[in-house]
């Protein structure tokens, strides 16, 4: 579901994890008029790098006392950190503590009664130096009771025009389908830049091709306006990209596994 959902008056946000998810949403929080109250994470100077950056932020130094309070607790950590944390934190009662992981179900929070638990998904990539476009970028929402729900699309409409509400089971089927669009993507270029380094190419050569690749396949339904010597069942050209790929076996077997792929779709 799309939402609309209008900007909410300031809250005060406990931020868990200093990764790259933690360091831009972070300030992004502060931006939308929001106080991140306080940053934990296992590394201390990194903790203190990121609240350094968030006025009137401190540094959690430890979670073996009872945390400070918070509207809503936001566990940007990797996604086998997050029962961990759950089990060996001292929560307010009734606290709302949302996770941001893609395929980590509601579930989660079954094993902490005391807890309102949550979902905050950001679906985006992250990496240090890169300017993340946060009105654009669509954050997935699910919790366990309506009140938290409430706050954490108001939340999400603060930062993103892009608010969904999606079960535990459609944000798993989403983040399958963004580790195809994103990661195996950004891997396929890789083997393609290379590929391009060992004929001693410049990688910008592709930089037309993929970006038409790419504006196509948002344009219509990308099985529809696949081309490619797999479409055209060219025996001889897939013959010849394989033996070209005979020093990579592994890409070599890919090749032709997504040569099947392709043409299983036909």
């Amino acid at each position: 579901m799309h939402s609309s959902t209008k900007p909410i008056n300031s809250l005060r946000i406990g931020l868990f994890g200093t990764g790259r998810v933690a360091s831009q949403l972070g300030p992004a929080l502060v931006a939308a008029g929001h106080r991140v109250a306080f940053v934990w994470g296992r590394t201390p100077a990194a903790a203190t790098a990121l609240a350094a950056q968030l006025p009137g932020t401190r540094v959690l130094p430890t979670l073996a006392a009872p945390l400070p309070p918070a509207d809503v607790y936001l566990l940007a950590v990797p996604d086998a950190a997050v029962a961990p944390l759950l089990a060996g934190t001292i929560w307010p009662a009734g606290a709302l503590v949302a996770h941001l992981a893609g395929a980590l179900p509601l579930a989660v929070f079954e094993a902490q009664p005391a807890v309102r638990g949550g979902v905050f998904y950001p679906l985006q990539t992250f990496s240090a130096g890169r300017a993340i476009d946060w009105p654009a970028v669509p954050l997935c929402i699910e919790a366990a009771d309506a009140a938290g729900e409430a706050t954490l699309l108001a939340l999400a409409g603060s930062l993103s025009r892009d608010v969904r509400r999606l079960s535990s089971a459609q944000r798993l089927k989403l983040h399958v389908a963004a580790v195809f669009a994103n990661n195996f993507t950004n891997h396929l270029l890789g083997i393609a830049n290379a590929l391009l380094a060992e004929a001693e190419l410049p990688a910008e050569l592709l930089a037309p091709l993929v970006r038409e690749t790419v504006a196509k396949a948002l344009a219509n339904p990308p099985f529809a306006v696949q081309t490619g010597p797999a479409v055209r069942h060219d025996a001889p050209t897939l013959a010849a990209h394989e033996a070209a790929l005979a020093a990579h076996p592994a890409w070599q077997a890919l090749y032709a596994q997504l040569t099947a792929s392709i043409q299983a779709q036909l």
